[in-house]
């Protein structure tokens, strides 16, 4: 959340170990979302209703500028309910103190709500009806039934639970992390718009982090707070429709209204690919996302997602290379640039769509990945670029393109490959992959990695399509990390933009 000019960010802790366990709620603040101070705990073990651990929730700030925090605590019984925290001293800029309410836990299960003590978490921030009722989502499921149960309350404090939930869905397992945030269905897309907003130019977004599968879902449509109910244009029954935020790496995920810049701002956890042993002899575990700023695009159809600017303050040494026919089989190195720690934005003109391979059935895209790696020649494609590859390329992780024809039409498939990345075998190496809704015949093909020593984060078309990997080369490390790009196809493609910057250190202090 943003308050007196500051960004906070709360998030789980551990602060006895590398592994999952005795959380808190840490707390880091900053100015810029890219240099951050960390401050003591805000929220710790120390009442019944929280005293087994002091899980996710969110913040909501109340009129007059008040923030609070809704957050999940484990109580004696291991059961999961709902707590309240407010600032001990509203002047204190960096809320350094929290304190909680007597009367928690404000929402628990009981056996005359049904509602499962085990699968209880993660309460939403909230929003304010225009009929004085503020309105927050929680994270549930009944069997296998994943849900969002609704809550109101007129005082903050005094809950009651609805007689529906916003949403269920049979067949999905629990909803964790449930996110629900207005997006403008108008010009300018880009605008964020405050949770609480609601009217005829304004769609829904209801995010889920699904326990079962550990991906974040989302679903776009109508919210009628009349009848306190969410219609998705498609939902978890459209297997084949339902929207990832990142098809890599990425979990737990937690959007914000940026009232400063009007901007709503998306902050993800990417968790490692290395083994719990490995975990502990490195001493840390689980890194934050480079935040990015979340909108509706212009179809109306799914989000974009693109790192904020202020990540670009710490771009230096820009590399440009002019336009380039790159030829099937070709690579190119990029030298002058930091390639274990850049910002590299790539756009690829491709012309010989005959050359498309056929693509007789619809096929999971991550098992296409797979089969057809880097490495596996193509017609149009894979194109795109190495990062973190070593001199002789023993190791390298391959983020790219590749164009098939199906069903007369043409489809695009963006990948990254981590199944060299590494020649340490312990680590978790699973291609990820995703189809991206981009039109190769009128648009140029674009792709944005940012690249930092364990993580590439990738944006495709502008931001349609994401995928975030975590790799941990034993050759292409620190210095002897290098740059590609490359086309693994027959058919030329021609590189019209390139450009890539060394990145420096954000601070930590």
């Amino acid at each position: 959340m943003r308050y007196k000019g500051l960004y906070h960010l709360f998030y789980q802790y551990n602060p006895k170990g590398a592994v999952w366990g005795n959380i808190v709620w840490a707390h880091s603040i900053s100015k810029d979302l890219i240099n951050w101070t960390p401050l003591d705990h805000a929220i710790f073990p120390s009442q019944p209703s929280d005293i087994n651990g002091c899980w996710s929730g969110s913040a909501t700030i109340l009129p007059g500028g008040k923030p609070v925090i809704l957050y999940t605590g484990i109580d004696p019984m291991k059961n999961q309910v709902q707590n309240l925290a407010y600032p001990k001293n509203m002047s204190d800029p960096l809320l350094r103190e929290w304190v909680k309410s007597p009367k928690n836990p404000l929402m628990a299960p009981t056996i005359a709500n049904k509602i499962n003590s085990s699968s209880f978490r993660d309460p939403t921030t909230a929003w304010l009806g225009k009929d004085g009722y503020w309105r927050v989502i929680i994270g549930s499921k009944r069997n296998t039934r994943g849900m969002a149960i609704l809550y109101k309350s007129k005082d903050f404090v005094n809950w009651v639970q609805a007689k529906y939930p916003l949403l269920a869905a049979q067949g999905t397992g629990m909803w964790e992390c449930p996110d629900f945030y207005p997006v403008l269905n108008k010009t300018p897309f880009a605008i964020g718009v405050d949770t609480s907003i609601n009217g005829d130019d304004v769609m829904h977004v209801l995010k889920v982090s699904l326990d079962d599968t550990k991906h974040d879902h989302y679903l776009i449509g109508r919210y009628n707070i009349d009848k306190d109910i969410f219609v998705p244009y498609n939902g978890f029954e459209d297997n084949q429709f339902v929207l990832r935020y990142d098809y890599g790496k990425y979990y737990a995920s937690k959007t914000t209204f940026d009232d400063g810049k009007n901007r709503r701002i998306l902050f993800g956890w990417v968790n490692e690919s290395s083994s719990v042993a490995d975990d502990i002899k490195k001493g840390w575990s689980g890194i934050h996302a480079i935040p990015r700023a979340i909108w509706l695009h212009k179809s109306g159809k799914q989000l974009v997602q693109w790192p904020i600017n202020e990540i670009e303050r710490l771009r230096v040494n820009p590399v440009n290379y002019p336009t380039k026919v790159l030829k099937g089989g070709e690579l190119l190195q990029v030298p002058g640039v930091t390639a274990a720690q850049a910002d590299v934005e790539i756009s690829f003109e491709v012309n010989e769509f005959e050359k498309a391979e056929i693509l007789k059935s619809w096929t999971n895209p991550e098992i296409l990945c797979d089969k057809k790696g880097a490495a596996v020649k193509g017609g149009l494609g894979p194109f795109g670029l190495l990062v973190f590859a070593s001199k002789g390329l023993e190791e390298y992780t391959a983020v790219f393109f590749r164009i098939f024809r199906y069903q007369h039409k043409n489809l695009v498939l963006m990948c990254s490959d981590q199944s060299r990345s590494s020649l340490y075998k312990d680590n978790d190496m699973t291609t990820y992959g995703t189809f991206v809704d981009v039109d190769p015949l009128h648009e140029k093909l674009s792709l944005r990695s940012l690249i930092d020593h364990s993580v590439v984060e990738s944006f495709g078309a502008e931001g349609r399509a994401c995928i975030t990997s975590r790799v941990y080369p034993t050759l292409a490390i620190n210095d002897k990390a290098q740059l590609y790009a490359f086309n693994n196809g027959t058919s030329n493609v021609k590189i019209t933009r390139l450009t890539a910057w060394s990145m420096k250190k954000a601070k930590i202090n």
